[in-house]
């Protein structure tokens, strides 16, 4: 029986053609697969819209029987395949042709970046391994409610500040370099705040800070990781909470990240991350905050609003992914 590929793919991201031509081109080289009679699998197309990011047309692709479906897009797409895929429960694998600005979970897993042929290859070629799937109830400033999936993370403070001061105009001319230009504007623009933080069946504590991040990987846009512990199938959810203020802190916060967490974890191979003073890392399987004041809130690189409060868990190995 061959193999059904479904491209759940973002026309703004690419044209047809080219990603066609990448994946025979992938084709050319994949080894390992199923095939029909002409000896290539069955490749069939679910383009994404402005009302459907992803998560219907992923649905066309599992009813229509595929065993692989490829996320080919930004963020969006990727997080939007991965919410239906979740739900299937491993019915299909997940592939990934990252397309967008920040592509986390491609960074994150390793997946070729700005070379749609090698991560397609990478699609077809390689087993599909186990990823944890998060989800968030989100309560709106408005006290709309809002249920998200997410694969990478989500959280308030600098980094949601960040994606809203990205000016769009620069983010589509220089990138992901166009958030470190609005890192500076974030970093002065976000106030500490004292909130509720309760983890698993822990009771509720008081915490002060700007920043709160829940995630799943731990690595943002530009590459910069902030969780180096994280890891996207331990079954846990991973916490950063930062409290820098003024910049001393900010030193501080720099050098656990890029010295303390980052070369000197190279060196002395250490294996759990160092907290400070204006730094806290955390680890749970399901986290609920409630916020005093409406705060920006972002989910796997996308600001969805302002919030007063969510609830975030963990289904360990909801997907497969290659």
């Amino acid at each position: 029986m061959s193999e059904k590929i479904g491209i759940v793919w973002n026309p703004s991201k690419a044209e047809r053609g080219k990603l066609s031509a990448a994946f025979e081109e992938a084709l050319a080289e994949a080894a390992g697969i199923a095939a029909d009679a002409n000896g290539e699998p069955e490749l069939l197309w679910f383009e994404t819209t402005l009302e459907d990011p992803g998560q219907e047309a992923a649905q066309r692709a599992l009813d229509a029987g595929c065993g692989v479906v490829v996320a080919v897009g930004g963020d969006g797409t990727v997080r939007a395949v991965a919410e239906r895929l979740g739900r299937a429960d491993g019915t299909a694998d997940l592939g990934i042709v990252p397309l967008g600005t920040g592509n986390l979970l491609a960074r994150n897993l390793g997946v070729p970046l700005g070379d749609p042929q090698a991560a397609f290859a990478r699609a077809m070629a390689d087993e599909g391994i186990p990823l944890d799937l998060g989800e968030v109830r989100v309560t709106l400033a408005d006290g709309e409610e809002q249920h998200h999936a997410f694969v990478v993370m989500v959280g308030f403070g600098i980094d949601a500040q960040m994606i809203a001061e990205t000016d769009a105009g620069l983010k589509d001319r220089a990138g992901w370099l166009a958030y470190v230009e609005s890192l500076g504007r974030a970093a002065s623009g976000t106030q500490r705040v004292r909130f509720s933080l309760a983890l698993d069946d822990a009771e509720a504590r008081e915490e002060e800070a700007h920043t709160l991040l829940v995630a799943n990987c731990g690595t943002i846009q530009g590459g910069i990781t902030l969780l180096p512990d994280a890891n996207p199938s331990d079954g846990e959810l991973d916490l950063l909470v930062l409290r820098a203020d003024g910049v001393g802190a900010w030193l501080e916060t720099m050098r656990n990240m890029m010295w303390d967490n980052g070369l000197k974890r190279l060196i002395s191979k250490a294996k759990v991350a160092e907290s400070t003073d204006s730094t806290t890392h955390l680890r749970a399987r399901s986290v609920s905050v409630s916020l005093p004041v409406p705060l920006a809130f972002e989910i796997d690189g996308e600001q969805i609003g302002e919030t007063t409060g969510f609830e975030a868990s963990i289904r360990a190995g909801a997907l497969r992914v290659r």
